[in-house]
């Protein structure tokens, strides 16, 4: 496959604990790492793909850097501890963007994630800027053409910029499009949106496309029972769910190496019980972490906080 690249086997290392019980064993001693691009069906897989990419970024003017972030992520998830659902996860390596070739890279994410998701493999993607969204939310929503996809995006932005070309700002305007294109309902809902740092036209566009909103006061306001119910209403009302989370969506101190840090964002423990009902309902068939920006990171802070969520997902990712 055009930019594909098998995972450097340096990659998945940490503490050998094997001679102290067959059980204590840590996720580089349980990932299954293949040397080819080849999906095998298989009982409830879970392929792990990169996405080496901040092109997108530079072009919507944002801090580049989130290029070298699968392999970053894929070293901090190494180390943690495997416990059940984790042996399901196989490395499928990364597509690289090549120069300013973007569209090229999105095409070849797209391409990948049709094939996993056609081999009966859930997809969980390190980008990358938010164009990664475009890449995989377009190839799993032509996985399954016939059915009811929701979009969730846990994010500061909403990121349906128009622009003359893709960028990390246009990834679920370009998703609105490709669903008109094959007539079918555009279902994009934003958790976390922050009224600050999205413009009025944004919310216009939002407003137009029917978008879903509940903003980052929302989340942090307890005495707001509407989260629950607009769960509900997305699991409840889709066949499949693509979740896709901007890391940006965090505050500062707890995700500080992202493009554009949060003076506000939503924590971790608030985001968890956004995921963690998804991850249960058994309609989760794709999930995205992007923006992670390594050249920002504070002693490794952020790839931490970032790979305990995907640990998280991989572990309460119910498969039907």
């Amino acid at each position: 496959m055009t930019l594909w690249h098998p995972t450097a086997s340096d990659i998945w290392q940490g503490r050998d604990d094997s001679a102290e019980s067959p059980t204590a064993r840590r996720l580089f001693q349980t990932v299954t790492v293949s040397e080819t691009f080849a999906p095998e069906p298989g009982a409830a897989r879970i392929a792990l793909l990169g996405f080496a990419c901040d092109e997108g970024v530079r072009r919507n003017q944002g801090r580049t850097g989130s290029q070298q972030a699968p392999d970053v992520l894929r070293k901090a998830l190494a180390n943690m501890a495997s416990h059940e659902g984790h042996d399901r996860l196989v490395d499928m390596g990364s597509v690289r963007v090549e120069g300013e070739r973007l569209e090229e890279a999105q095409q070849a994410l797209r391409a990948a994630v049709i094939a996993c998701q056609q081999a009966n493999m859930r997809t969980l993607v390190f980008g990358g800027g938010h164009e990664t969204a475009y890449g995989h939310g377009a190839g799993v929503l032509d996985a399954f053409p016939n059915e009811r996809v929701a979009i969730v995006n846990l994010d500061a932005h909403l990121d349906l910029r128009q622009a003359s070309v893709a960028t990390s700002g246009t990834p679920f305007r370009q998703l609105a499009l490709h669903c008109e294109a094959q007539g079918r309902a555009f279902s994009y809902t934003c958790y976390g949106a922050s009224r600050a740092a999205n413009t009025q036209a944004l919310w216009q566009e939002a407003a137009r496309r029917n978008v879903t909103v509940l903003e980052d006061l929302t989340l942090l306001d307890s005495r707001d029972t509407g989260l629950a119910a607009d769960l509900r209403r997305v699991i409840e009302s889709h066949d499949r769910i693509y979740l896709t989370i901007d890391l940006d969506v965090m505050p500062a101190w707890e995700m500080p190496a992202v493009s554009a840090p949060a003076a506000l964002g939503v924590p971790f423990a608030t985001l968890m019980g956004i995921i963690a009902p998804l991850c249960r309902s058994g309609k989760l068939q794709a999930v995205d972490l992007v923006e992670f920006n390594p050249h920002y990171d504070r002693d490794g802070q952020g790839a931490r906080t970032a790979a305990r969520l995907a640990w998280q997902i991989v572990h309460e990712w119910r498969q039907d």
